[in-house]
């Protein structure tokens, strides 16, 4: 068994569902399309997140979570019977995080797909709170926004649903401050559904390095290849200590473990046998839940041609996985601005050259607003935008509040020119602000900003981690392709 590595995570042990989502749109394309349309309404829907949804960059982005829930996606509490077989509790926490955070980026054209995986403890500015771990927004929004409603006399069924609508958006929010990437469509999952998935194709074929017997998550397997059915599953996913990694080796766990799923799913044993597509129709409509504009008919059939080795599974930059908070919190800490680099490589665009929607510098003026309390900041970046073709209006000092992390706002998220102005940036998040009118930019900077025109413009961003403090080497891309499990730690 590779070494302890105790000091991670506090609390039990995580609950890992993204095989579960990140086969939803594949695996129904094996029911045939007159089964599609059943299906698709049995999925629970929301609706208001704050979503693109344009595909105004060439791609579908898709945010999919995993979330820690000890009910199914209509809000039915699970039975004893299931909550057993889980190894899950009665937890009066579930349901509050999102253990499992993945980007996913398909081209319109679908001829590919890239997942990039977020670290759960990424210390990130959650909008309305400040920073945190990125897998509390969802539940520290809820918490907050459900205390404020009830003090207002809203009734408790609808405090919940209003408060669990803000966690989400709050989610959304973080998400793409911290990739650069405007989400288009939200993908949701309970703890049950990654066994009922699982458990529908048969069982997923996976391969430890070294045998492991870890109680916490009740990983308890032999070395070598092996198959695993929905529970056991579960514990190979979820294992959190005794990793040289830590979470970077949980996450390659994940990911491994989602190409062979996806595999599976689109081999001609599922796709061919009824009994099995009905398993993952039932599973698929109690446990996932999707944003209310999301066309799945739609853009299942531009998956059509999408095979499995086109997805490919990444892991964003960090620079430290043992950092810690002022207040004692053990945290990954990761610099949005190297992020963005990499999500943009990783997806299939130079920041530089892609995503501009071919807009010409010259007919773009953004205001430039300095929130970082570095003096001349603004002016400096207006320098590097004029450099580079664009024209400048206000430059000057923030006064709209504090802000944890830079960002271009504009009317809409899916805006062309403060797309371009973003990108040329190195990469900020384009966010939609209400009431800004059509048309205008404004480029705020926080501490967080090192792109041009900051000191650190021309540094060179170390992805692997080796000159960070704690060095992180980085995981191999991770393909669905057909040469069976990679074995891994």
């Amino acid at each position: 068994m590779n070494g302890p590595r105790r000091r991670w995570w506090s609390g039990g042990p995580g609950r890992i569902l993204t095989a579960a989502i990140s086969v939803l749109a594949l695996a129904v394309t094996g029911l045939g399309w007159h089964s599609v349309d059943q299906l698709v309404s049995s999925i629970e829907r929301i609706g208001n997140l704050g979503l693109g949804g344009d595909n105004a960059d060439g791609a579908t982005d898709i945010l999919m979570v995993g979330i820690d829930s000890r009910t199914d996606a209509h809000g039915n509490s699970l039975t004893q019977d299931e909550l057993a077989m889980l190894h899950a509790g009665d937890d009066g926490e579930g349901g509050l995080n999102t253990d499992t955070i993945i980007l996913i980026r398909v081209p319109n054209n679908g001829s590919s797909a890239t997942a990039v995986s977020i670290p759960r403890d990424s210390y990130v500015d959650i909008p309305g709170l400040g920073m945190g771990k990125i897998n509390s927004a969802y539940g520290a929004t809820k918490i907050t926004a459900q205390q404020k409603l009830l003090d207002k006399g809203v009734s408790p069924a609808e405090a919940e649903r209003q408060s669990t609508q803000a966690g989400r958006q709050a989610l959304v929010k973080s998400v793409a401050a911290l990739t650069g990437i405007t989400v288009d469509h939200y993908a949701e999952v309970g703890l049950l559904g990654f066994v009922l998935l699982t458990d529908a194709v048969g069982g997923v074929d996976v391969c430890l390095n070294n045998a492991v017997d870890e109680p916490l998550s009740g990983a308890d397997f032999p070395a070598g290849k092996q198959k695993l059915d929905g529970a056991q599953a579960l514990s190979f996913v979820r294992q959190r200590h005794d990793l040289p990694r830590g979470d970077i080796d949980r996450i390659v766990r994940q990911q491994v473990y989602m190409a062979q799923l996806v595999h599976q799913v689109l081999s001609a044993k599922v796709l061919t046998s009824p009994s099995r597509l009905n398993e993952l129709s039932s599973a698929v409509g109690r446990t996932v839940v999707l944003d209310e504009n999301w066309d799945v008919v739609s853009f299942l059939h531009q998956l059509q041609d999408l095979s499995g080795g086109a997805v490919k599974f990444e892991t964003i930059p960090v620079k430290d996985l043992n950092g810690w908070t002022d207040n004692g919190e053990s945290v990954v800490r990761v610099d949005p601005a190297a992020v963005h680099k990499f999500v943009a490589a990783a997806v299939g665009g130079d920041e530089e050259t892609k995503g501009d929607g071919g807009i010409e510098p010259s007919t773009v003026s953004a205001d430039v607003y300095n929130a970082s309390g570095t003096g001349g900041l603004a002016a400096q970046v207006a320098q590097a935008l004029a450099a580079k073709g664009f024209r400048t209006g206000t430059v000057d000092n923030w006064i709209g509040g504090p802000v944890q992390s830079s960002r271009v706002l504009a009317a809409s998220g899916g805006d062309a020119k403060a797309r371009a102005v973003a990108q040329a940036l190195g990469g900020l998040p384009v966010m939609a602000q209400a009431g800004l009118p059509e048309g205008a930019i404004r480029v705020v900077l926080a501490s967080d900003y090192s792109g041009p025109g900051s000191a650190k413009g021309s540094a060179t961003f170390d992805f692997s981690g080796t000159a960070t403090a704690t060095p992180v080497p980085p995981a191999p891309p991770i393909d669905a392709g057909t040469n069976g499990p990679k074995c891994v730690n």
